[in-house]
């Protein structure tokens, strides 16, 4: 007869539930996975069945009690491992987004505003069009196999212990957050300088022929204008975002290791 003690069960419990709310927490703030169009429940399943897969391939650690105040506070920090996880990579989609943004802002489909269930938020027309185009390039690269092994290294780097995330860690997923500015800023400087041609263009038209609806006109050429050059720029975004993509990996592994306290230098 199989006799299993209180501490035995305990034990295994607290072995499943630590991991088992890491990775629930990233698939709840991962790009690709958090997608509103993914019901909670496939989330849940899937974070089970990963948990499964991965808690034997962990290495062994210290047995926290899971009811006990300490057990709760380790969960907690789970919980915000796993958070900091997802969002690290969903930053690269915030710059691709914030880009989309600039050039509706630009063309003047800032007006043609739709509600975006996956952001909850209102996005432009080219917005959702490249977070699109980045989400395909995305599963096309395999970066949601990448994102699950970063996810068992990461039992590696930040075993399930009472060890605090270290403050390092929080300042490595700041200095990663520059990447909204300086990548969106880049995939639409193109747009941006030929629509400011455009409309020193129309200015200089309005000063000529002034009884010319400059409004009238203004608008069909930037959009023209602006979906031309978006046009011309679409071969050239592989190559960007696939650099966006090491370098969303590189700062994981920055954030990871510094929350570890480990030395690592920040991309």
């Amino acid at each position: 007869m199989i006799s299993v003690t209180s501490a035995q069960l305990e034990a295994w419990l607290a072995a499943f539930i630590f991991p088992m709310a890491r990775i629930l927490a990233m698939l709840a703030a991962a790009p690709v996975f958090n997608n509103a169009g993914l019901p909670r429940q496939i989330r849940v399943v899937f974070g089970i069945a990963i948990s499964l897969a991965l808690v034997p391939a962990l290495p062994a650690t210290e047995t926290i009690s899971p009811g006990s105040w300490l057990g709760i506070a380790v969960l907690g920090q789970q919980i915000l491992i796993g958070v900091i996880f997802g969002l690290t990579l969903r930053l690269m989609f915030t710059a691709v987004d914030m880009a989309g943004e600039i050039i509706g802002l630009q063309m003047g489909l800032s007006f043609a505003s739709f509600f975006d269930p996956s952001n909850s938020a209102q996005t432009s027309a080219i917005g959702s069009f490249l977070g699109l185009l980045m989400t395909l390039m995305f599963l096309a690269m395999n970066g949601h196999l990448l994102m699950l092994s970063a996810l068992a290294e990461s039992f590696q780097l930040l075993p399930v212990s009472t060890t605090v995330f270290a403050a390092k860690g929080f300042s490595a997923l700041l200095a990663w957050s520059t990447v909204i500015f300086t990548t969106s800023l880049m995939l639409a400087l193109p747009l941006i300088t030929a629509l400011l041609i455009a409309n020193i263009s129309l200015g200089v038209l309005a000063r000529i022929a002034p009884q010319l609806n400059i409004f009238a006109v203004g608008f069909p050429v930037t959009i023209v204008t602006g979906y031309t050059v978006l046009l011309f720029s679409l071969p050239h975004f592989g190559a960007v975002l696939q650099s966006l993509y090491e370098q969303g990996f590189a700062a994981l592994s920055a954030v990871l290791q510094a929350g570890g306290a480990l030395p690592a230098a920040v991309p």
